[in-house]
């Protein structure tokens, strides 16, 4: 599937070929962190499969509980969380991160990980009240 995408500021966009199928909640103290929220939704592809259209991210390199290097590419004037990669045998390992994604409503996660870091109280979340806009 073809997508495109930004971050909020519009100052980095992308484009990319990912998998539909190929889409991952994970609930990593990490992902956690990071996002400030519960968990995060990724599209996992091949760095070959992701071309910038404008502007280049900023890199932040973390070792996880896995002991594996994961840099976080964002956008270095918003914040913005774009892609993850890794490195050695793992570098053409990325994901990109769904809300950049312009066709995010068509990218259902078809899989989580890290659910022993899960929020203890997700299950909560579909039984609470809501509105259609605030």
């Amino acid at each position: 599937m073809q997508i495109d995408g930004q971050c909020h500021c519009g100052q980095i966009s992308f484009e990319a070929e990912i998998d539909p199928e190929a889409v991952a909640v994970c609930h990593c103290t990490d992902c956690q962190t990071l996002t400030g929220s519960l968990f995060r939704v990724t599209a996992v592809c091949s760095g070959a499969d992701v071309k910038l259209t404008r502007g280049t991210p900023t890199i932040y390199g973390k070792r996880g509980d896995n002991g594996r290097m994961r840099f976080q590419h964002f956008c270095g004037h918003c914040g913005s969380p774009l892609f993850t990669s890794g490195e050695g045998d793992e570098a053409d390992d990325w994901g990109i991160r769904w809300g950049s994604i312009r066709q995010r409503n068509a990218l259902r996660p078809s899989r989580q990980i890290w659910c022993q870091s899960a929020a203890l109280w997700i299950d909560a979340v579909p039984g609470l009240p809501g509105r259609p806009k605030d």
